[in-house]
């Protein structure tokens, strides 16, 4: 039976990052981590299956602990009384995105891959992905506060997806462009306030109880 050494993990692990981060997923070089790691490429298929393998093992426990932040965030504002729901949405939001750049730059790294790096690789749709789930709460907002699309109004579900993309886009550029966290906190309440000014405006024009 194989018996892995200890600490050749945690070494293949580091010197993949810096490679990933350096060259992205598809230009990193699985020969150039195994001769950091002072390891082998076969070590490294043992260990992982692959270079996505690898990939994953660095940046899949930040990417599924956001996303189920991310959904518990939601699922808490959906659990409160529908008629408490409008008025509270602008604070929750904010208290949200707060968390969430809390966490971020406790893993910045991870988000850098995640967001800048995993193409060609299953996390390349991580930001589309909670863009999904940020329509589906988008549209179970409207359902238990009893907003209806007017008929006639470019308002439906592919527009929600639009909002929400450009959201997400926006959030994420606080990595795109290596921001301090000090940096950050402050952008993303602008990015906030002015999200959520937009859809104000949506919800009053397109929309009807």
């Amino acid at each position: 039976m194989f018996k892995q050494v200890k600490g050749v993990s945690e070494k293949i692990e580091a010197c993949a990052k810096k490679e990933f981060l350096e060259k992205g997923y598809v230009d990193a070089s699985l020969r150039t981590i195994a001769a950091e790691a002072d390891t082998t490429t076969g070590s490294i298929y043992s260990r992982y299956g692959g270079k996505e393998g690898l990939f994953s093992a660095i940046v899949e426990p930040v990417a599924r602990e956001f996303t189920e932040k991310f959904v518990s965030v939601q699922e808490r504002f959906h659990a409160t009384d529908p008629d408490k729901q409008a008025k509270q949405l602008d604070d929750f939001a904010q208290q949200g995105m707060e968390m969430f750049v809390e966490y971020m730059y406790e893993h910045f790294e991870e988000f850098k891959l995640l967001v800048n790096g995993s193409y060609g690789t299953k996390f390349q749709n991580f930001v589309e992905h909670l863009v999904d789930i940020e329509t589906e709460y988008t549209y179970k907002f409207m359902e238990a506060t009893g907003l209806h699309f007017k008929v006639g109004k470019p308002v439906t579900k592919n527009f929600m997806h639009i909002m929400n993309k450009a959201l997400f886009e926006s959030f994420f550029e606080v990595v795109r462009h290596d921001m301090s966290k000090e940096e950050a906190e402050e952008y993303v309440v602008m990015l906030e306030k002015y999200h959520s000014t937009g859809w104000d405006i949506i919800y009053k024009e397109g929309c009807e109880s």
